[in-house]
């Protein structure tokens, strides 16, 4: 979400005040970058999408290979360590779900942390609509697929339908273009924040194991220690990782998720900027006044290059905790993180699966709670809150646009299929459900996309694409 708006207008301030010459091209962009984290978060998603379709493609070819039973080997490599009497081993698909996707779980809670700091979440009237519209898009779901998973161990994976694949949905979102106003994908992303944050309460009260004393204990020291830090003013980043894995260790020990330590360690992390913000933009006018066309011939290689990094420092420092880690690990979780977990999980060998009794049933029940519930529920909830004057829907967005997001929402799979891992020991079970959600958030991709053509005709592109122009002229202001 958009950067603290006195931060934000100073920088583009004190960044336009003259033209800027070529050499000054790069601290320009930077200076910009700074300026539009919603814009940048959003590009970084929407290509992350095919990354991630990439990668489930390969899984599934894989699977359904000749090299099916290599791969699926593959993540079940032992790694660990070994000193003396003490042990640790764990497959490699182990630690990707519960060790590298740490990474990713931080990642949403720093999105959870920014967006009710300062972003959509920030106000109450401003947070109602896709708050209702995300509780709707969990309730209908769930309940959809206990209506068709009836009785016995098929009930555990009313989770899974529940959460938004915010990678594909945006992903397919600007595949649509301009029939998408920008503020349809900021109450996309907002409606995702949510539905994340459902699904961390969700595993952390009914897929744990239970709690056991000790590795609370852990926790809470690793917590003591974090405080203790934050109140000494430590900011390197480095040596926050100590405590971190303290605290991934006392929630593996205690029987939570451990993921969930890094939901933990996204929220308690500041959203605002600590250091002077006066002192920096001071340092930014310098190093441009330094940088003017007339001096620039006086500057050699090296010192012109120490300029520079310097803008860029500064450029970072302006940057709240959140913010800049978020700039730093998006990326990475994005087109690395992400991808792997796709490798590791979405393959589903179609040729062994037998689609009939409890297997049939849970498959069917989560592609249901996909493209039915998800529509269903946030179409009625926004509706209700319209009704009842409790929230309302933002400027150009009409009611053909919740129909779009319902449906675009349907698309889960990053945290479906983490879910449906807790959910479902039985083997058969869990292919089911990864079948379900597979086909599923297929079946939703491709009719938001028809459905997007149809329902926003020409006359509302031509409107989308105007609102989408004003906005951009705003931000070249």
């Amino acid at each position: 979400m958009p950067a603290p708006r006195d931060s934000a207008d100073s920088l583009r301030a004190v960044t336009t005040v003259a033209p800027a010459p070529a050499a000054l091209e790069a601290v320009s962009r930077l200076a910009r970058f700074a300026t539009r984290p919603l814009e940048r978060f959003l590009r970084v998603e929407a290509a992350s999408g095919i990354v991630l379709l990439v990668a489930a493609a390969v899984a599934l070819g894989f699977a359904n290979s000749p090299w099916a039973d290599p791969w699926a080997s593959l993540w079940q490599t032992p790694i660990g360590v070994r000193w003396g009497s003490f042990a640790f081993e764990r497959s490699l698909g182990w630690w990707l779900n519960d060790g590298l996707m740490v990474v990713f779980f931080f990642v949403v809670g720093l999105e959870i942390r920014r967006e009710v700091h300062h972003g959509e979440l920030a106000h109450w009237r401003q947070a109602a609509l896709p708050v209702g519209a995300a509780l709707g898009g969990v309730v209908a779901p769930a309940l959809l697929y206990l209506a068709f998973a009836g009785e016995g161990p098929m009930r555990a994976g009313w989770g899974v339908p529940m959460a938004t694949d915010i990678a594909f949905a945006v992903g397919i979102l600007a595949l649509l273009g301009r029939r998408c106003p920008p503020a349809l994908r900021v109450l996309l992303l907002a409606l995702a924040v949510i539905d994340d944050l459902v699904a961390i309460v969700v595993i952390a009260v009914f897929y744990s194991d239970g709690f056991a004393p000790v590795g609370l204990l852990w926790a809470a020291a690793a917590l003591g220690l974090l405080g203790t830090q934050r109140a000494l003013g430590v900011s390197a980043r480095l040596a926050y990782v100590p405590a971190a894995v303290l605290l991934w260790v006392g929630f593996y020990r205690a029987g939570v998720h451990p993921t969930l330590a890094g939901v933990v360690l996204g929220l308690l992390t500041p959203p605002q900027v600590c250091g002077d913000r006066a002192a920096l933009l001071a340092d930014v006018r310098g190093d441009l006044a330094t940088l003017d066309p007339a001096r620039l011939a006086d500057l050699s290689g090296p010192a012109l290059h120490r300029v520079v990094a310097h803008c860029n420092l500064v450029r970072r420092e302006a940057l709240s905790p959140a913010e800049s880690l978020i700039e730093l690990l998006h990326p990475w979780v994005a087109f690395a993180i992400m991808p792997l977990f796709a490798l590791a999980n979405a393959g589903v060998a179609v040729s062994g699966l037998s689609l009939d009794g409890p297997a049939a049933t849970v498959a069917l029940a989560v592609g249901v709670g996909l493209v039915a519930g998800k529509p269903l529920g946030i179409v009625l909830a926004v509706a209700l809150l319209i009704r009842l004057r409790l929230g309302a829907l933002p400027a150009g967005l009409t009611r053909r646009h919740v129909v779009l997001l319902g449906v675009v929402a349907g698309v889960g799979f990053t945290m479906a299929l983490f879910v449906a891992q807790l959910a479902f020991g039985d083997a058969a079970l869990l292919s089911a459900a990864k079948l379900g959600v597979l086909a599923g958030s297929g079946l939703a991709a491709l009719a938001a996309l028809l459905l997007g053509r149809w329902l926003l005709a020409p006359v509302v592109a031509a409107a989308a694409a105007k609102t989408a122009d004003e906005a951009e002229a705003g931000d070249e202001v």
